[in-house]
C-alpha cells in the first residue's frame, strides 16, 4: 500500500501506532525510507495530561523516550498526535520545548479543537519552538475538526514567526466549503459548541461523529451522553490506553455495548464469563492491535477471551502471506465484469485490506454505474418536482434532467417518476420503501433462562454459524451481530444442543430479540 501511494502522488507519510508502540512503528519507518521517497513521519498520539502530576503512566518522560525512538529508528520529522484534542496550552509549550532540546528533527503538532481552546494550544507550541501545525480552512474548522486556519493566520500577525498568506483568498474558499458542508450536516457530530467533556471521556475528533451515527443505528441516540460517560469507564477498565484508530473504536465498541446492555463495570468483572464481547474487543485483547504500554490489564483479558489464548508477537506474524501475482489475477477475474474499466493493483489492495467495504463499493457500481457526476445536493437529497440539473457525464458530454412528474404509488408500492432528459421525456418505475412498511416484532429472549440465546444488541444478523440439532461446546461461537462496523460474535455459555433457530441470517434484529434455543 506505502509502496503504491508513493508511486500515486502521496510524499509524507504520517507512520503511528494506535498503542505508540514502537515494534509496530519502526519497520514502517525503515519501510518508507527504503521504498519511496517520500518523507517518513514518525508519530507519537498524545494521551493523558502531562501536567497532572497525579497520572503518571504517560508523563513528560514518556514521551521524550518515544520522540528519541522514533528519531532514532530513521524519521524524517516527529508528529505529535493530539487526536482528542488533549493536550493544553501549558502542556503544549512544555513538550515542545522539551522535544525541541531533546531531538534534532523538527516537530509537527496535529490536533482536534474539541474543546475549543486548540488556538492557544497552537500558540504555546509555535512559542516553543514547533515547525508545523496542522488548520482547517475556516469553514470546516473547529469542534472535532482542527484548529481554524484563517483565524490562526490573523494570531500570528506581526508576530516574530508569522507566515504571510492571502488572507482575503483564504476566506473565499472558506465560504465554498462553509456551503458544501451544508450537504453533509448528517455526517456531522452534532456538538453545537466546544465541550471541556473531552478532557474526561477523551473521545477523538475523528471517533466523535461515527459514534454519533453508530449510537443512532444501534438505537441509542438518546443515550449518547452516558454512551460518552462510560467510554471513559471503559478506557479506566483497559487500563488507560492509548485511543486512536483502531484502539478508539474499541474502546467505542465496548462503551456501546455496555450501554446498550446496561451493564456496568462490575457486570463484566463479576459475570464476564456469560457475556459475549464485541468482535473488536476479543481482537484488542488477543493481540491483534500490539501490545499496550503497561501490558493487558490480565483479569479482564482472561474474561474476555475465555480459552482463546493471547499472543505478544507483532500482528503481521499470524497472518498467511500474499501471493500478490497469483491473488492479483485471481480478483481481476472475479470482478472483471463489474467496475467499466481496467482492475488496477490499488482496486486489488482496497479488496484485502477492507474487503466488506469494497465490496458494498463494488456492488453499488455495478447496481447504479458511476454516480460520481450527479450533484452532491440532489445524490444525498433527491430531486424535487420541476427542478432542473446538469450534470456531466464525460469531458463535453453534458445532460439536462428535469423531474416532471412524481406519480402515486400503486398496490406494491412502485411509484412512476417522469423526467426529461435533454427534452426528451422518459419515466422509470421505482418502489417507494416507505410504503406500508410495517415492523416485525421477534419473540424476545427471556434473561432468565439459559437456553435463550439473544442478541446482545440492534443490528443485521450476518451470519449463524451452527444448524439445528448440532451439539455444541461451551464457548463456541453461534451467531454474527453486525452494527455499523461492529461485530459481535456471540458464543454459547454452556454444552448443548441446538434446539431451534429462530431468525435466518441476512435478518434485522433487534437487542435481545430470541436467536437460538438449546436443549
Amino acid at each position: 500500500f506505502v509502496e503504491e501511494a508513493w508511486r500515486t502522488g502521496v510524499d509524507v507519510f504520517r507512520i503511528f501506532d494506535s498503542l505508540n508502540w514502537m515494534e509496530s512503528i519502526a519497520p514502517c519507518i525503515e519501510h518508507v525510507r527504503k521504498k519511496t521517497g517520500g518523507l517518513a513521519e514518525g508519530s507519537i498520539c498524545y494521551t493523558g495530561d502531562i501536567l497532572d502530576p497525579s497520572r503518571k503512566k504517560y508523563d513528560l518522560g514518556y514521551y521524550i523516550r518515544l520522540a528519541k525512538d522514533i528519531e532514532n529508528a530513521g524519521a524524517h520529522i516527529l508528529g505529535v498526535k493530539d487526536m482528542a484534542g488533549l493536550l493544553k496550552p501549558d502542556a503544549a509549550f512544555m513538550l515542545i520545548q522539551a522535544l525541541k532540546s531533546e531531538i534534532d528533527i523538527p516537530v509537527h503538532l496535529h490536533t482536534h479543537d474539541t474543546s475549543s481552546i486548540q488556538t492557544a494550544t497552537y500558540l504555546k507550541a509555535i512559542e516553543a519552538g514547533v515547525d508545523v501545525v496542522d488548520v482547517a480552512l475556516g469553514g470546516l474548522s473547529g469542534l472535532t475538526s482542527q484548529p481554524n486556519f484563517n483565524s490562526v493566520l490573523e494570531m500570528l500577525r506581526f508576530h516574530e514567526r508569522e507566515n504571510p498568506m492571502d488572507t482575503e483568498k483564504l476566506a473565499a474558499y472558506s465560504n465554498y466549503w462553509e456551503a458544501v458542508r451544508n450537504y453533509y450536516y448528517p455526517f456531522e457530530s452534532g456538538l453545537r459548541s466546544g465541550t471541556g467533556e473531552v478532557y474526561g471521556h477523551e473521545i477523538p475528533g475523528g471517533q466523535y461523529s461515527n459514534l454519533k451515527g453508530q449510537a443512532i443505528s444501534l438505537g441509542l441516540e438518546d443515550r449518547f451522553t452516558d454512551i460518552t460517560k462510560m467510554y471513559g469507564q471503559v478506557n479506566d477498565m483497559f487500563g488507560d490506553i492509548v485511543k486512536v484508530t483502531p484502539s478508539s473504536k474499541v474502546v467505542g465498541d465496548m462503551a456501546q455495548f455496555m450501554v446498550g446492555n446496561d451493564l456496568t463495570v462490575d457486570d463484566i468483572m463479576t459475570k464476564g464469563e456469560t457475556i459475549s464481547f464485541p468482535e473488536s474487543v476479543k481482537s484488542f485483547f488477543r493481540g491483534d492491535l500490539g501490545q499496550p504500554y503497561g501490558g493487558f490489564p490480565a483479569k479482564l483479558q482472561s474474561i474476555v477471551l475465555k480459552d482463546e489464548k493471547p499472543y505478544t508477537g507483532r500482528p503481521n506474524a499470524h497472518l498467511e502471506p500474499i501471493d500478490f501475482e497469483r491473488d492479483f489475477k485471481e480478483f481481476k477475474r472475479m470482478f472483471k465484469n463489474g467496475m467499466g474499466r481496467e482492475l488496477e493493483i490499488t482496486d486489488f489492495l482496497s479488496y484485502r485490506l477492507y474487503p466488506k467495504v469494497f465490496m458494498e463499493a463494488y456492488n453499488n457500481h455495478v447496481k447504479n454505474g458511476n454516480v460520481i457526476n450527479v450533484p452532491t445536493k440532489n445524490f444525498l437529497y433527491g430531486m424535487q418536482v420541476g427542478e432542473e440539473i446538469m450534470v456531466e457525464l464525460d469531458k463535453g458530454k453534458k445532460v439536462l434532467i428535469s423531474l416532471m412528474l412524481k406519480g402515486e404509488p400503486d398496490e406494491a408500492g412502485q411509484v412512476n417518476l417522469f423526467f426529461k432528459i435533454n427534452g426528451q421525456l422518459r419515466n422509470v418505475l421505482i418502489k417507494d420503501s416507505r410504503v406500508n412498511v410495517t415492523k416485525k416484532e421477534n419473540k424476545k429472549a427471556d434473561a432468565s433462562n439459559a437456553k435463550h440465546i439473544g442478541s446482545p444488541l440492534q443490528g443485521s444478523l450476518s451470519d449463524v454459524l451452527v444448524k439445528e440439532g448440532q451439539e455444541i461446546k461451551k464457548n463456541q461461537p453461534l451467531f454474527i451481530i453486525e452494527a455499523m462496523k461492529m461485530e459481535s460474535t456471540v458464543v454459547a455459555t454452556s454444552d448443548g444442543t441446538v434446539d431451534q433457530i429462530l431468525i435466518e441470517a441476512g435478518a434485522l434484529v433487534g437487542s435481545d430479540d430470541l436467536i437460538i434455543i438449546l436443549n
